[in-house]
């Protein structure tokens, strides 16, 4: 019967994710909306129990805030460069990108060690690939909004 609600609940999030990610105002997409499906989503694609969803989201957003700020710093890294920048600026400009992602990369290493003591590691396994076909999924969803 579990089985059966978690799978009825996810084509229903399937159906009705378009709806989530509508834009209000012209081109912006409704980020609380996007987020609420996403929740929705990893926590059934994971099986999450109730009580694992309770102490998994907060590191989850924590993990993934600290991930936009990387992000956004790796992007500010490329604008700093140009479109000619110069020999040494180039060198400084990738060495910093590394450090970045070493952040990244040590990160990740301690978010999967405190996610794995919340979820087993079978889901701590499986929420990256979770997490991209959500992503993914939006993708899809937008490129058909734009073709029609």
């Amino acid at each position: 019967m579990i089985q059966r609600n978690a799978l009825l609940t996810f084509f229903l999030l399937l159906i009705g994710i378009t709806g989530y990610a509508q834009r209000d105002r012209g081109d912006r997409v409704d980020r609380e909306k996007l987020e609420s499906a996403r929740v929705a989503f990893i926590t059934n694609r994971l099986g999450l129990t109730p009580d694992q969803a309770e102490k998994f989201w907060p590191i989850f957003n924590q993990h993934n805030e600290s991930r936009r700020d990387h992000m956004r710093r790796m992007y500010e890294i490329s604008k700093e460069g140009g479109e000619n920048p110069t020999e040494s600026k180039a060198r400084e400009l990738i060495q910093k990108r590394f450090q970045i992602q070493e952040e990244m990369l040590r990160e990740e290493k301690e978010f999967m060690q405190n996610i794995s003591t919340v979820i087993s590691p079978v889901q701590a396994f499986k929420l990256s690939e979770a997490n991209r076909d959500f992503t993914r999924q939006i993708y899809q969803m937008q490129r058909r909004e734009r073709d029609n």
